[in-house]
C-alpha cells in the first residue's frame, strides 16, 4: 500500500526526522532502481528525509547529494540500470576525512548502500575507522545487488536472476547458429570468481561442459572434453556448447579453449567463442528481481 500511494502519509507530531542517504557502488545490476524506489517511499512515509547520492562513493566525496521526493522515483520499478549512478571506486584512508565532512555537512544519520563487492568493501572501510572518526559512527546497511551473486550473507542478490535470463536468451540464439554449421561454441559469462551464472546458465541451456573458478580448469579436463566432442560429432552430433566463467582460469582463457577445440577437431567441427559481455547487466529487472529488491 505504501509504495503505491500517490502521496506519503502525514508523520506523527513530534516524530524524530532522520536524514538517510542512499547510494550505489560496484557494477550496475537490474533491480537497483526498484530497491531505491521502495527505500525512498518507505522512508518518506515514516517521516524521514531521504537523500540520493549520485555516482556512488565518488559522488559522496564530491558532495553530489540531493534530496529525493515521493515522485522522484516514479516509474523506477521496472527500469534497468541505476538512475543514481554507480562507481567501483576503492576508498583510501585519505578519502575518509572528506567523506566524514560530507556526512557531517549534510547531517546524514544513516547510509544505505545498494550494490556489489566494491560497495561492501567501502562500507567496511567506513566501519573500520569509526572509532577514530566520530562522523562515521552512523548505521550503515549493505543491500546485495550484483549480477555475480558473490556477496556475503545473501543467497541470491538483486540482478542475478535478470542476468541469468539474459544469458539463456542469448545462448539459445547462439545454439541455433551452431546447429546449422556443426560447430562448438565456447561462451564466456560474467561472475568474477563466483560460478553461479556459469553453472546455472549451463544447466538451463543444456551445455556439455561448464568451467568455473570453484573447480578450475586442468589440461586433463580439456583432453577429456576434446575426446568426448570428437566421439559425439563423429556419431552425428551437430552442436557443442561450453560455458566458461570469466575468471575460471588465468591461463586457459576462452580464446585458448576455443583454439584448442578448433585445432583438435580436425575438420570434424569448428569452434567459435562468444563473450556475452555487458548485455548481462542490461535490461529491465525480471519479476523475481523486482520482488527480491522490494523484500530486501
Amino acid at each position: 500500500r505504501t509504495i503505491t500511494r500517490t502521496t506519503p502519509q502525514t508523520p506523527a507530531p513530534g516524530q524524530k526526522r532522520l536524514r538517510l542517504a542512499i547510494l550505489h557502488a560496484g557494477g550496475p545490476a537490474p533491480g537497483m532502481n526498484t530497491a531505491v524506489r521502495v527505500a525512498v517511499r518507505l522512508g518518506i512515509d515514516e517521516g524521514h528525509t531521504i537523500l540520493g547520492v549520485y555516482n556512488g562513493f565518488e559522488g559522496l566525496l564530491k558532495g553530489d547529494i540531493h534530496e529525493l521526493g515521493w515522485m522522484s522515483v516514479h516509474g523506477w520499478v521496472a527500469r534497468g540500470g541505476a538512475e543514481l549512478g554507480t562507481s567501483r571506486m576503492s576508498l583510501t584512508d585519505d578519502d575518509l576525512p572528506e567523506i566524514a565532512r560530507q556526512l557531517k555537512e549534510h547531517k546524514i544519520d544513516g547510509l544505505l548502500m545498494i550494490g556489489g563487492w566494491a560497495g561492501y568493501q567501502a562500507a567496511y572501510q567506513l566501519y573500520r575507522h569509526r572509532e577514530a572518526i566520530p562522523a562515521l559512527r552512523i548505521p550503515i546497511v549493505c543491500l546485495p545487488a550484483s549480477i555475480n551473486n558473490n556477496l556475503p550473507g545473501s543467497e541470491v542478490s538483486i540482478g542475478a536472476d535478470t542476468a541469468l535470463n539474459n544469458i539463456v536468451f542469448d545462448v539459445d540464439k547462439i545454439k541455433e547458429s551452431a546447429v546449422a554449421t556443426r560447430r562448438v561454441f565456447v561462451v564466456e559469462v560474467m561472475g568474477r570468481d563466483c560460478g553461479y551464472l556459469a553453472l546455472l546458465s549451463g544447466i538451463a541451456t543444456g551445455a556439455e561442459r561448464v568451467y568455473f573458478a570453484e573447480e578450475g580448469i586442468t589440461l586433463a579436463d580439456l583432453q577429456t572434453d576434446v575426446g568426448n566432442l570428437i566421439r559425439d560429432f563423429s556419431q552425428g552430433k551437430r552442436l557443442g556448447l561450453v560455458i566458461r566463467s570469466e575468471n575460471a582460469d588465468q591461463v586457459y582463457t576462452t580464446a585458448f579453449v576455443c583454439a584448442l577445440f578448433e585445432k583438435e577437431g580436425h575438420g570434424l567441427f569448428d569452434a567459435r567463442q562468444a563473450v556475452l559481455g555487458h548485455v548481462q547487466q542490461g535490461g529491465s529487472p525480471t519479476p523475481f528481481d523486482r520482488i527480491q529488491a522490494t523484500r530486501f
